[in-house]
C-alpha cells in the first residue's frame, strides 16, 4: 500500500469536523504577484550538503519502513525521529540505533513535539508522513526553522494550503517536494525514457488511476489509517488521492516544464457505496462507522484539459473489489504505452521490419508479433525486449541496490537516494514545488467540479508564468 502514514495528531470525531477544519474546497485562491524577496524554484539549487542531518515526522505504516532505508544512503544520517505515540518513536529510535549504532533524538507524547524537535536539532532535511491535513502546515513549519521540506502524498488539501506552501518555499529558498514515490517505479522510469527518446511521436493523452481496495483500513478504528482517512471519506466526494497516477503521466508530458501545463478539470464520482457496505458487514449496528453518512463515491472520473490541448483521464477508487491498477497509459501520434500489464503498440515500437525494438537486439529473432500496432505487443518476451534496449539510467545504476533495499518494488529507495544525492550535490530536485502542488490541485478542484454537478475547474498556476522557461526533467543518469 502506497504513502499510508499510522500516527498522527488527534483527528476529527465526526464528518461534519472534517469540513470545520477546512478539507472542503471552499478556497479558490487566485494568482498573485510574487512577494518582493521571494525568488521562483523552478530549477533552484541549494547549497551542497556535505551530510544530510535528516528528521522524521510520522513514524507508522509509511514513516516506519521509509525510515530504516536511510542508513544505506550515502552522505545522510538520522538525527531525529518524531511521533504523536511514544511507543513509535521510540521503535524507530531502537532500529536505527541496532542498524548504526548511534541513537537518534526522540520526540513524541503530543501533536506539537515536532516543534520542539524543529527547534532544537535544526535537521537539513525533514520527511513528512503524517495524516492528509496535517501535511501542509508540517511543511510549512520546517520550511520557516531552516530545513528542506519533502511530504508524503498529497502536498496539501486545499488550494490556499497549496499557496501557502509554494508560497513559503520561495520565501525561505527551501526545496519542497512531494514524495511521489511512484514517479520512480521501474516501468514509470522506463516510459520517461522512451517518451523522451521520441518512440511515441508527439504527445496526446494519458491515463493515470489509483484503483486500490483499502476498505479493511476502517479496521484501525482508534489508530492507525483507518482512524483518519475514513472521515475524509465521509466529509468529501472528489478524486482524494490522484497523483500515484498523475505525476508519471504529468511528467512525461513535462507538465509545469516549459512544454505544457494543466489548465481546467471536469469531475464526475459514482454513488456512495462501498464503505457503508463494508461497516454494515464488518461493524456493530452501533459502531460509529455504521452511523455515518459516506458522501465519497466509490470511482471518481476526472478528464484534465491541458493548455496544449491534451487530455489526461485521472480515475480513483480506494473501495471496490477490484484489482490493483494505475494504468500508467501515454499515448502519441506514433505509438502508446500502456501498464498493467505492461504492453506497447507503434509505428517505431511494435516488432517488424521497420522496429527500432529489434535492431541490434540480441534474442530480438525470438520476439515473435505478427499483429503490428494493431496488436499490442506484451507478455515476458515484450519485458524483455523492452527493459533490454529502453531501461532508464537512474535504474541500471540504482535498480539491484533498490530490490535489495525494498520499499514498493525498490521505488521508495530510489526516490530517497536521489533526494539525498540532489542535496548533497546541491542539483534541483527531480519534482519541485510547483509539480507538486499542481498535481495535489486535483483533490480540491474535483471536489468543487462534483460539487457543482461538473462544472469545470480552472488550475491556479502556481508558478505565476514562469513554467514556460522551466527545463524538462531530464534523463538522469
Amino acid at each position: 500500500m502506497l504513502s499510508m502514514a499510522q500516527s498522527e495528531p488527534p483527528v476529527p470525531t465526526t464528518a461534519e469536523q472534517v469540513h470545520a477544519q477546512n478539507i472542503a474546497p471552499s478556497d479558490t485562491a487566485a494568482t498573485t504577484p510574487r512577494p518582493e524577496g521571494s525568488i521562483y524554484m523552478g530549477g533552484f539549487r541549494a547549497p551542497k550538503i556535505e551530510n544530510v542531518r535528516v528528521a522524521v515526522i510520522g513514524l507508522g505504516e509509511r514513516g516506519m519502513p521509509q525510515t530504516m532505508h536511510f542508513p544505506a544512503i550515502p552522505h545522510c544520517e538520522v538525527v531525529a525521529v518524531c511521533d504523536v505515540y511514544d511507543d513509535l518513536a521510540a521503535k524507530a529510535a531502537n532500529r536505527l540505533e541496532q542498524k548504526t549504532g548511534k541513537r537518534p533524538a526522540v520526540y513524541s507524547g503530543s501533536s506539537d513535539a515536532y516543534l520542539k524537535m524543529l527547534e532544537e536539532v535544526k535537521p537539513d532535511a525533514v520527511f513528512i508522513n503524517t495524516s492528509w491535513e496535517t501535511h501542509a502546515q508540517m511543511a510549512i513549519d520546517s520550511m520557516e526553522h531552516g530545513a528542506h521540506a519533502f511530504v508524503e502524498v498529497p502536498m496539501a488539501i486545499t488550494i490556499k494550503d497549496l499557496w501557502r506552501v509554494v508560497d513559503t518555499s520561495e520565501k525561505t529558498k527551501k526545496h519542497c517536494m512531494m514524495l511521489e514515490n511512484v514517479n520512480y517505479g521501474r516501468e514509470e522510469l522506463l516510459f520517461l525514457n522512451m517518451v523522451r527518446k521520441g518512440l511515441i511521436g508527439e504527445l496526446l493523452h494519458g491515463e493515470a488511476a489509483y484503483i486500490h481496495e483499502l476498505r479493511m483500513q476502517m479496521k484501525s478504528v482508534e489508530r492507525g489509517c483507518g482512524s483518519w482517512r475514513t472521515y475524509h471519506y465521509a466529509g468529501r466526494n472528489g478524486n482524494l488521492y490522484p497523483t500515484h497516477g498523475l505525476g508519471p503521466v504529468a511528467q512525461y508530458m513535462n507538465i509545469a516544464r516549459g512544454e505544457d501545463t494543466f489548465d481546467r478539470i471536469v469531475s464526475f464520482g459514482s454513488p456512495a457505496k462501498g464503505r457503508a457496505a463494508y461497516a454494515k458487514k464488518n461493524f456493530p449496528a452501533d459502531h460509529k462507522w455504521n452511523n455515518m453518512e459516506f458522501k465519497c463515491g466509490d470511482m471518481s472520473n476526472s478528464i484534465i484539459k491541458t493548455k496544449a490541448g491534451r487530455t489526461i483521464l485521472v480515475q480513483w477508487d480506494e473501495t471496490s473489489p477490484r484489482p490493483y491498477d494505475r494504468k500508467n497509459l501515454i499515448q502519441g501520434t506514433e505509438g502508446t504505452l500502456a501498464g498493467f500489464p505492461l504492453r506497447v503498440a507503434g509505428e517505431r515500437i511494435s516488432p517488424g521490419a521497420n522496429s527500432e525494438l529489434t535492431e541490434g537486439q540480441p534474442g530480438g529473432a525470438e520476439i515473435v508479433h505478427n499483429g503490428g500496432y494493431h496488436q499490442w505487443f506484451e507478455g515476458e518476451a515484450a519485458e524483455k525486449a523492452l527493459y533490454a534496449k529502453y531501461e532508464h539510467p537512474l535504474y541500471k545504476r540504482l535498480g539491484e541496490e533498490a530490490k535489495k533495499n525494498g520499499g514498493h518494488g525498490g521505488m521508495d529507495y530510489i526516490m530517497l537516494y536521489r533526494v539525498i544525492e540532489c542535496l548533497h550535490n546541491g542539483e534541483p530536485m527531480d519534482q519541485n514545488v510547483y509539480e507538486g502542488a499542481l498535481w495535489s490541485a486535483v483533490s480540491p478542484l474535483s471536489e468543487k467540479s462534483v460539487n457543482e454537478g461538473g462544472m469545470p475547474q480552472e488550475f491556479p498556476d502556481f508558478t505565476r508564468g514562469d513554467w514556460k522557461n522551466t527545463a524538462p526533467l531530464p534523463v538522469v543518469e
